[in-house]
């Protein structure tokens, strides 16, 4: 009888466990602890899911027996298309590839964009290189978008998204990049337009006297002129503005040249007095932090010559944000030789809001000046306090009508250069002006995707306290966790001992 009945418990488990198993089948849950919430689909991404009105299958080109250091890449992908396909009702179709099986998937996978990368393989103690896929293609009908590489990391849902994104949206608004006053080529800013053509269509555009500025421009950007801006083309981009067009301005009014060390400030070309007619006035003060980046210093030690990182304050690098949609999720942005912005704005109508800011330990430098590398900084040279170093205006900025501008004081910050001088720019960088111009366009659907992953966190920006915490805490947490489950264990084989001796078992 007493078998019978544990012969039926088992049965009435497995039949639960069955059941569960069949009802998980359906229902995709997942627990995200990361504090970027990286396994958390967005709001943007879910409404781009739910727009869809076309099946987009994705084919994913991934290597069997990747190292294991590459094999979560795999899953994250793999669980990451499941929950895309539920949330889009099915229009998310996905199926796995390897192209290492045989010589025609392998030269599918390379016509549809998606090449080998080599990785080492340790086998019998020995480092082997392996040709693996590790890319997808997306297509919707006769559209395709290719992801080559899928790298691991945070901005996986980023990447998907973006590429669906790009074959759902065929009318596509245009932001326009203005050229004719010595601003750098579209080719130029080649990180900030790969990003802008996820949403938008993205132009150069020269203002000529005899039409006005399309109104069609979601969002103009004048990207570091150089030359002067006549007062007529001025007068248009307010006209621009009365109709509710958005503007966004990097501007550099000082100018550091490390090859003479001399900084100093640019010729007045026009834009200075127009941004402060609008309240928001350049200072002519270089903005030195504590908190910076660094520069490579050639330096000679006997017949030994080597190049060393020297910190460099002329190069803050910002973590201090207001709460605005633009700066969601940034952690460091780099602004070199950038002057400090001063609000006086005559307009109560108009709101202007800072949005980044250097750090408590900040100093101010007149211009001019000449640059000494191997300087010694001291704490008494930091102590102006933090520095306005971009804003957003709200209001009448064409002096009626309602519009938007964006001002960074630094022209340079997001441009990757011309031709073969194009070097990558941080990653915060272009986040910041991409961001910027979609909030300008009134379009914020990416940005917490742009932003959603750790970029950097520093252990020097860390409090002693904390670093001290984290540091022990790593060491000792393992080894009390081991204890406290001995000792728990320790105490049931006890109780359970001193049952058996008394004889309740």
């Amino acid at each position: 009888m007493k078998k019978n009945k544990i012969f039926t418990q088992v049965i009435i488990l497995i039949g639960i466990v069955v059941v569960l198993n069949l009802i998980l089948n359906q229902v995709y849950l997942r627990l995200d602890f990361t504090a970027d919430q990286r396994y958390t689909l967005s709001s943007a991404t879910k409404d781009i899911l739910e727009d869809l009105d076309d099946v987009i299958t994705v084919t994913a080109y991934f290597s069997e027996d990747l190292p294991p250091q590459l094999l979560s890449n795999k899953q994250d992908f793999q669980d990451m298309l499941v929950e895309y396909e539920q949330r889009s009702g099915g229009d998310i179709v996905y199926e796995f590839v390897n192209p290492n099986e045989n010589e025609e998937a392998e030269a599918e996978a390379q016509q549809k964009g998606i090449g080998p990368i080599m990785v080492n393989v340790t086998e019998r103690d020995q480092v082997k290189q392996m040709r693996a896929y590790m890319g997808a293609v997306l297509q919707q009908g006769e559209l395709t978008e290719t992801i080559p590489v899928i790298q691991p990391g945070a901005g996986l849902e980023y990447m998907l998204t973006t590429a669906i994104k790009k074959l759902s949206v065929t009318d596509k608004p245009k932001v326009a990049f203005l050229q004719g006053h010595g601003e750098p080529s579209l080719a130029a800013s080649a990180q900030v337009q790969e990003q802008l053509s996820v949403l938008y269509d993205v132009e150069p555009y020269t203002i000529t006297d005899t039409a006005q500025i399309p109104g069609f421009y979601r969002a103009i950007a004048i990207i570091d002129p150089t030359d002067t801006i006549p007062a007529s083309h001025l007068q248009k981009l307010d006209q621009y503005l009365q109709g509710g067009g958005g503007i966004f301005v990097t501007y550099s009014n000082l100018n550091g040249d490390l090859s003479s060390g001399y900084l100093q400030a640019t010729p007045d070309i026009g834009i200075s007095g127009w941004l402060t007619e609008k309240g928001v006035t350049l200072s002519d003060q270089f903005v030195v932090d504590a908190n910076c980046g660094a520069v490579s210093v050639r330096q000679q030690s006997g017949p030994f010559v080597f190049n060393s990182q020297v910190e460099f304050p002329y190069f803050p690098i910002v973590n201090n944000f207001s709460d605005h949609a633009a700066t969601e999720g940034l952690e460091s942005v780099i602004l070199p030789f950038v002057s400090a912005i001063r609000i006086d704005n005559p307009d109560s109508s108009v709101m202007v809001n800072p949005i980044a800011f250097s750090s408590e330990n900040t100093g101010l430098v007149p211009e001019p000046t000449m640059v000494d590398i191997n300087r010694e900084w001291q704490e008494s040279d930091f102590t102006a306090g933090p520095q306005i170093l971009a804003v957003t205006m709200d209001g009448p900025l064409g002096g009626s009508g309602n519009s938007r501008m964006a001002v960074v004081a630094n022209g340079r910050f997001a441009v990757n250069g011309e031709g073969q001088q194009q070097q990558q720019v941080n990653p915060d960088n272009v986040n910041l002006a991409t961001n910027l111009i979609d909030w300008l366009s009134d379009d914020t659907g990416l940005i917490d995707l742009r932003t959603k992953g750790i970029t950097s966190r520093p252990i020097e920006q860390v409090e002693d306290g904390t670093k001290t915490l984290i540091k022990y805490g790593n060491v000792f947490f393992p080894i009390i966790l081991i204890l406290g489950v001995a000792f728990v264990r320790k105490q049931n084989n006890s109780r359970k001992r001193q049952r058996w001796i008394q004889g309740d078992f």
